[in-house]
C-alpha cells in the first residue's frame, strides 16, 4: 500500500521526503496509514531500485532550499520524482481489485484517495467488495449484541453498539457511492452540494 500511495502522490508532482511524509499523512491519515521515517525512505530506496522513481526534479522544476523545511535535515533536499516506467506500475497497481484492496482500513483508504485515476470498472469492484466487508463485520456485531448483550459490562457494550453504528454509517455510504457509480456519477466537492448536507 505504501507503495501505491508514495507513486500516486508522485504522479501528481515531485516532492522531497518531508513533504512526501506530510502529503502522506494529509491525505490517507484518516485510514489510520501511519507512516514513519523509518519505513518511508527504505520504500523509496526499493523504488529507486526498481526504477519507477529517481533523485532530482525535473527539467524545469529545480529543488530549491526554500522549498525544504526547517529543520530538516540534508536527506530532505532530495526531490524524488516519478518515472514513466513507475507511472505504468502506478496504473498496474491501480487496476488491483482484490482483497487487498478492501480489507483492511489502510489497502481501502490508499485505493480510494486515488479513485480519480481508476478505471470505473475497479472502483465499482473495489466499493462493493468493501461493502462485503464491512456487511460481515455488522452481521458479526449483531450477532453478538443479540446473544450476549447481558453477558456484557456497560463499556463493553457500548463498544459493541459504536462499532456497529460505524458499521452501518459505512454501508450506508458505501451504497450510496455505489449508485452513484453506476449511474456514472462522480462525488461533487462540499461547496457544490446542498448547503444543508455540508453543513
Amino acid at each position: 500500500m505504501l507503495e501505491l500511495a508514495i507513486l500516486g502522490l508522485l504522479h501528481e508532482s515531485p516532492m522531497h521526503g518531508y513533504e512526501l511524509r506530510k502529503q502522506l499523512t494529509t491525505k490517507l491519515g484518516a485510514f489510520r496509514f501511519a507512516i514513519s521515517y523509518g519505513s518511508l525512505y527504505p520504500t523509496l530506496r526499493r523504488l529507486q531500485a526498481d526504477g519507477w522513481i529517481s533523485e532530482g526534479a525535473p527539467p524545469g522544476m529545480p529543488a530549491s532550499a526554500e522549498e525544504v523545511p526547517l529543520l530538516t535535515s540534508k536527506r530532505g533536499r532530495v526531490v524524488y520524482t516519478i518515472t514513466a516506467e513507475g507511472k505504468e506500475r502506478f496504473q498496474e497497481l491501480l487496476s488491483a481489485a482484490g482483497p487487498e484492496t478492501y480489507d483492511s482500513e489502510a489497502g481501502f483508504g490508499v485505493h480510494f484517495a486515488f479513485f480519480a485515476r481508476t478505471d470505473p470498472a475497479t472502483r465499482l469492484r473495489i466499493l462493493e467488495g468493501r461493502r462485503r466487508r464491512v456487511e460481515e463485520r455488522r452481521e458479526g456485531l449483531r450477532d453478538v449484541l443479540s446473544r450476549a448483550a447481558e453477558r456484557l459490562d456497560a463499556y463493553t457494550l457500548e463498544l459493541q453498539r459504536h462499532g456497529l453504528d460505524a458499521c452501518e454509517r459505512e454501508v450506508r455510504w458505501l451504497e450510496e457511492l455505489i449508485a452513484n457509480e453506476r449511474n456514472g456519477n462522480t462525488p461533487q466537492p462540499p461547496s457544490a452540494q446542498d448547503p444543508e448536507r455540508s453543513s
